[in-house]
Formats: structure tokens, C-alpha cells, sequence
């Protein structure tokens, strides 16, 4: 007997999901070195290229195993652009609209799952073949994707991590519209220097100087999954089918959270540089807070622990109305800022380490959700609501007491940032704070 709770609790469609997140956990690895030695493009054009041939081989799949391995070859095409877009934006961004300007990757992210969420709702109408148009159409993006990354400029920093100087300098008026860059232009070109003396990013990660960057690259992927996001995200359709919603009704119910999700990056967009990183953090978290509690209830109270019983379209509305509430309040905070902050928090020396453990952290931690969400909420029933907002609370209180505010500070001075924190001042040596020389 199926209770609502178990409807799809199917291990093969749970691992055709989050099949995707392990490639990208694998590849964030390769892209990483990638990144260090041949630049940012080579590795975004490498993304592109994994994308098209995973495209093209899940639209003309004959049986699942070929699925499977489409999939496989997006999530590389997804490690290796998570791994090198976010750092590219950092590089290439003034400080004082870095934020916004990284933003725009997540508005990118949404805007994708919007598009994707509305060529289901068209294609699975189509008398046949839907799914393989459905497929297929990621193929579009990857081809934007890799004559796009033909066309992008190399950033400053990874110019002078490869020893091309008058290049990068070049490029460093170029980007900020003047020719007074000698500031800027020394900072970089000293952090690099520091990094070319580091053989190994990954030994040095562990160092107690960047402790501070080791543990919010870590922490924050890992609390952006477990907010629970990706589960209303992949699962908004068979969430709300489970919730009783028919099939047109639970893939229109996806759209209207795509479309909130879309609206709500465009919010940070405007705010992360004017109220700042840690008001977005606290703010958002509050708000998934108290909607994970209320959508628990709601489906506590109708369906109780049996999982049988019915939705009246009154709590079916409300349920959505607060599922909406709860995406807004992750896609102006914790959405775009857990690709934000450990982008912009890491110096050059172990940057691409630290943008390497942000995307495997949370490729893990979405394939876990993904392969054992479906089982989760057989077993846990609506308590799985009041388990992420459990997570939400305790995220919200670790910004609160350990997250220092970064908004319009260059990323080779964020050692700065660290001395003066009531916490983090500990780890931090008097010799690693870059920049101070120019504040008298």
C-alpha cells in the first residue's frame, strides 16, 4: 500500500537525478587544476563541451544505462563550470560590484531552471518524443557556452598566475575603464607571487591562516543543501504530485516557484551590495525558518504520520504560497551567496583549492539529498520539514556568531577582515594581513 508519503520512493529514478552531482563532485577535482594551470576560459570551454556531448547522448538514449551516462557527462560539464565561473566573476569584478556581478551567475542558475521547468510543462504534452525535446534542449546553452568562452577575455590574475605581465596589466585597464590600475595591479601581482611560492594549494588550505576560508568553503555548500532548496527544486513536481496536486497542477506549481526564484535573485542583485552579505544570510534564514515549520504543519495536520488523506484546494494553495515564501528567502540569500562569499573570501594562493572543496561540498551534499530525499520523506513524513528548518536555525546562528561582514572589500585584503574578528583573530598571524600598508 503506497501512503502519500511513499509515492516515488524509487532508488533508479533517485540515482538518474543525483547521478549528475557525483560526476560534478569528481570533476570540481580535475577542474581545479585545471583552472590553476591553463586559466579560467580553457575551463569553462571544457564545461561547455562535457554539456553538449551529455545533451546530445540523453536525447537520442536508447535504453536507461545511456541516460545515466548523459547525465554523467552534464555533472562534468556542471563541475567544471561551478568550479571556474564564480572565480572568473570575483577576478574580473571591481570590489565595489563584485557582488552584484556574481549574482548575475546565480540569476543565470535560475533563470535555467525556470526555462527547464517551463520545456517540461510544453513537452509533456507532446504525443511523443517529449522527453527527448525536453533532453536535448540542453544541448542549446552548452553550444552559447563554448563559442561563448572562445570569445571571453582571460582574467588579470590568471594572466599572472601563468607569468604573462604586461598582459595582464593590459587586460587590468581594459576591465576597469583606466589607466590608474598601479594600485590594483601591484596587489594582484603581490598575491600571485605569494601563490607561485605555493607548491601545494591543498597542503596549504589546512594551514591555521586560512582556517577562516577552509571553514565557510566547507560549511556553506554544505548548509546551502541542507536548507532543503534542492529538494523543492528537483522534486517540485513529484513533491507536489505527492501533495495531491495533479500532474498539469504539479508541474505549473514548479513554474510559479521557478518564477518566484528568478524574481527573488534579481532582490539580491540590488541588496547584496548595499545591506551586505551577513543581513542577507540572517534575513533569508529566518524566513526558510519559519516557512519549513508552517509547510511541516500544514501537511502534518492533513496527512498526519499515515500519509493518507487529501489536500483541499485551500491548504493546497497555502502550502504553495509558503513554499513560494521559503524559495524567495533562499534565492536572495543563501542562493547566491554560497556561490558568492567562498569565491571572493579565498587569496589567490588557494583559491582554486577552496573553489574546488565549495563545489564538491555541495555536489555531495546534493546527491545525498537527491539519491535519499524520496526515502527521507517516506520515513520521516512531514517531519523532513522540521528536519531542514532544524538546519536552517542552526546555519542562521553560525552566520550570526562566525560570519564577519566582506561587502566592498578586495579579495587580497579580506586578511583583514579575519584579524578583527572576535573569533578568527586567533588563527590569524600579524604577517598574513595583506594591504595594511596602504591605510595610513
Amino acid at each position: 500500500n503506497e501512503t502519500a508519503y511513499c509515492k516515488f520512493d524509487d532508488q533508479k529514478l533517485q540515482l538518474f537525478t543525483s547521478s549528475l552531482y557525483l560526476a560534478a563532485l569528481v570533476a570540481s577535482f580535475v577542474a581545479s587544476v585545471v583552472t590553476r594551470k591553463y586559466g579560467r576560459k580553457v575551463s569553462m570551454f571544457t564545461g561547455g563541451l562535457a554539456f553538449l556531448t551529455g545533451a546530445l547522448i540523453n536525447a537520442f538514449a536508447i535504453n536507461v544505462t545511456m541516460l545515466i551516462i548523459g547525465r554523467l557527462l552534464l555533472g562534468v560539464g556542471v563541475g567544471f563550470a561551478n568550479q571556474s565561473t564564480p572565480v572568473y566573476l570575483s577576478e574580473m569584478a571591481p570590489a565595489k560590484i563584485r557582488g552584484a556581478l556574481n549574482i548575475c551567475f546565480q540569476v543565470a542558475i535560475t533563470s535555467g531552471i525556470l526555462v527547464a521547468n517551463l520545456i517540461n510543462y510544453g513537452t509533456s504534452n507532446m504525443a511523443k518524443h517529449g522527453w527527448r525535446v525536453s533532453l536535448g534542449l540542453a544541448a542549446v546553452p552548452a553550444i552559447l557556452m563554448v563559442i561563448g568562452s572562445f570569445f571571453l577575455p582571460d582574467t588579470p590574475n590568471s594572466m599572472l598566475e601563468r607569468g604573462k605581465y604586461e598582459e595582464a596589466k593590459q587586460m587590468l585597464k581594459k576591465v576597469r575603464g583606466t589607466d590608474n590600475v598601479d594600485h590594483e595591479f601591484q596587489d594582484i601581482r603581490d598575491a600571485c607571487e605569494a601563490a607561485k611560492k605555493v607548491e601545494h594549494p591543498w597542503k596549504n588550505i589546512m594551514q591555521s591562516k586560512y582556517r577562516p576560508a577552509l571553514v565557510f568553503c566547507s560549511a556553506i555548500p554544505f548548509f546551502q543543501q541542507i536548507t532543503g532548496i534542492n529538494v523543492i527544486m528537483f522534486y517540485a513536481p513529484v513533491l507536489f504530485k505527492t501533495l495531491g496536486f495533479g500532474d498539469d497542477a504539479a508541474l505549473m506549481s514548479a513554474v510559479i516557484t521557478g518564477v518566484v526564484n528568478v524574481l527573488a535573485t534579481f532582490v539580491s542583485l540590488y541588496s547584496v551590495d548595499r545591506f551586505g552579505r551577513r543581513f542577507l544570510f540572517l534575513e533569508g534564514g529566518i524566513q526558510m525558518f519559519i516557512c519549513q515549520i508552517l509547510v511541516g504543519s500544514f501537511i502534518g495536520l492533513k496527512f498526519g504520520t499515515t500519509g493518507t488523506g487529501t489536500l483541499t484546494p485551500a491548504t493546497a494553495d497555502w502550502i504553495l504560497v509558503f513554499i513560494c515564501v521559503y524559495v524567495a528567502g533562499f534565492a536572495w540569500s543563501w542562493g547566491p551567496l554560497g556561490w558568492l562569499v567562498p569565491s571572493e573570501i579565498c587569496p589567490l594562493e588557494i583559491r582554486p583549492a577552496g573553489q574546488a572543496i565549495n563545489v564538491s561540498v555541495n555536489m555531495f551534499f546534493t546527491f545525498l539529498i537527491g539519491q535519499f530525499f524520496l526515502t527521507m520523506l517516506c520515513h520521516m513524513k512531514f517531519g523532513l520539514f522540521y528536519f531542514f528548518g532544524g538546519m536552517v536555525a542552526i546555519m542562521t546562528i553560525f552566520i550570526y556568531f562566525l560570519f564577519p561582514e566582506t561587502r566592498g572589500v578586495p579579495i587580497e585584503e579580506m586578511g583583514r577582515v579575519w584579524k578583527q574578528h572576535w573569533f578568527w583573530k586567533n588563527y590569524i598571524p600579524d604577517d598574513a594581513v595583506a594591504g595594511g600598508h596602504d591605510e595610513n
